[in-house]
């Protein structure tokens, strides 16, 4: 017992270098394309986000296949179907995967605009009113532009919790630590999912800080309960390139400048994250 405290201490002092499922070595890089199949997501004049996703995340992964030696790329899809996000989490959690980035298209509200179009009288008892007529129509063009990334909530941890202990086997650098008998793995659990939202909050910054070198509008790493994030046991960002009902953001994604320099700001993101983690 004694040396299994010692163990467990040990441990603790360690964690944040013990964060992924292969120590300090990214191997392993989960690439989500968000949406897909039934399930096109935001539109745009001429566009779906699936479509924008999943272009984005096949240049994305040529480009850490091609120049990240040693690691391998794990897709949750590569054609236009929808996983669920269970599929999702399972792909992830089952490659053993060190990172897990999903990439999103992003879209502001719908606007109302009432018209003032004529009048029309009526009757209010004996008198004779004029009311007016107004047409409603509904816009969701926009002029708001830039990337932001999420991380997950932490009110939402306690299933990103669930995830590590269901696959603490895994994520655990040393066997046999995380045993579901042994009070203390409660307290294990806890401080990887401690230690995974401060390395996704450190990917996210490294992306956002690429796509402002880029020019892009940088909008930060904020927090969202976001179930895509929550089921994965490992570190996680989703990335929201960019606006596509604002036309000018939406012809630009389209485009093969634009996915190219997308895909590479979450490339030369992902690259620093590396070096950084790997360096400690």
């Amino acid at each position: 017992m004694r040396i299994r405290i010692i163990t467990f201490l040990l441990f603790i002092s360690l964690i944040p270098g013990i964060a992924t499922a292969n120590g300090n070595r990214i191997t392993k890089i989960v690439l989500d394309a968000g949406h897909g199949g039934k399930d096109a997501g935001a539109k745009g004049q001429f566009s779906l986000e699936k479509e924008l996703t999943l272009a984005i995340v096949k240049r994305l992964g040529k480009m850490i296949n091609d120049s990240m030696r040693g690691v391998q790329v794990i897709y949750t899809r590569t054609t236009d179907e929808y996983p669920t996000l269970p599929e999702r989490h399972r792909i992830a959690n089952e490659a053993k995967g060190d990172l897990f980035i999903s990439v999103h298209i992003n879209s502001s509200a719908m606007k109302k605009h009432r018209e003032l179009v004529g009048y029309r009288t009526v009757k209010k008892g004996k008198k004779k009113v004029k009311q007016p007529i107004y047409k409603v129509t509904y816009n969701n063009v926009t002029t708001a532009s830039g990337t932001e990334s999420y991380v997950l909530a932490l009110h939402r941890n306690y299933q990103k919790q669930n995830s590590i202990g269901e696959y603490g086997e895994t994520v655990a650098e040393e066997p046999g630590l995380m045993d579901e008998n042994d009070p203390m793995t409660a307290i294990i659990v806890a401080q990887y999912a401690q230690a995974f939202q401060e390395r996704s909050i450190k990917i996210g910054t490294l992306i956002q800080n690429q796509f402002g070198y880029q020019g892009r509008l940088d909008h930060g790493v904020k927090q969202l309960p976001l179930e895509v994030l929550a089921g994965s046991a490992m570190p996680g960002v989703l990335v929201e390139c960019g606006f596509i009902n604002n036309p000018d953001e939406e012809v630009y994604m389209n485009s093969e400048r634009g996915q190219y320099e997308i895909a590479l700001a979450i490339y030369r993101g992902i690259k620093a994250y590396k070096y950084e983690v790997e360096g400690q």
